[in-house]
């Protein structure tokens, strides 16, 4: 099993989620997080004074999932999120150990 946590802008958001959605998957997490890479940051002018935006809005989705599913989620998030500028994104991807469903009590592949 794995985790796949990708930072988007928060503006994909729909269109990463018909897109998973489209390749039959059940659930995601979402969280609005603020953060930075590359991208520094920028400067903006309010009431005619300049100041820095260290942290830019995003939104981070996380996706719990089989071995045989992350190439097409990986896939469909990178072609869903891209608008070739700087700040698309980044996808991680690591190893679960366990996963259970609380309800159930189901535990592995089929809490997923």
């Amino acid at each position: 099993m794995k985790l796949i946590t990708a930072v988007i802008k928060p503006f994909k958001l729909d269109d990463v989620r018909e897109a998973l959605a489209d390749i039959g998957v059940q659930g995601i997490t979402v969280t609005e997080v603020k953060g930075f890479g590359r991208q520094k940051g920028h400067t903006e002018l309010y009431r005619g004074a300049e100041y820095v935006v260290d942290f830019l809005p995003k939104i981070k989705l996380e996706i719990a999932v089989g071995k045989d599913m992350v190439d097409s989620i990986v896939e469909a998030i990178t072609k869903a999120a891209e608008t070739g500028k700087i700040g698309d994104g980044k996808i991680f991807i690591s190893s679960l150990d366990e996963v259970i469903r609380i309800r159930t009590g189901e535990t592995g592949e089929e809490a997923l």
